[in-house]
């Protein structure tokens, strides 16, 4: 089984929770991150201006954000696939802060 390797050859945000990724490959595809901002690791992106803050790592060629968050370059290029999967972690995270 082969797993296609995907790198982001660039970026540019396009709302407060959203980027328009390019791969390398040539596909070009905006996500919105906003309702998938939940728990330890997302949760801070929250913040306008720390989600701004994310850059393309030059090694892994992917999405980083200075609290360490990042993403699965194959994972956001195949993002339709993945969405629901991430909602719904995003609502179990927020369910389990809610019960603290």
């Amino acid at each position: 089984m082969s797993h296609p390797i995907h790198r982001i050859v660039s970026f540019k945000q396009a709302g407060s929770h959203a980027l328009q990724l390019r791969f390398d490959d040539g596909l070009t595809r905006t996500i919105d991150f906003a309702d998938i901002l939940h728990g330890e690791l997302y949760g801070p992106l929250r913040d306008p201006a720390l989600f701004a803050q994310v850059q393309l790592d030059p090694e892994i060629h992917t999405l980083v954000w200075p609290t360490g968050a990042d993403f699965d370059p194959a994972m956001l290029h195949d993002w339709p696939e993945h969405e629901a999967a991430f909602r719904a972690a995003a609502q179990r995270w927020s369910e389990s802060v809610a019960l603290t």
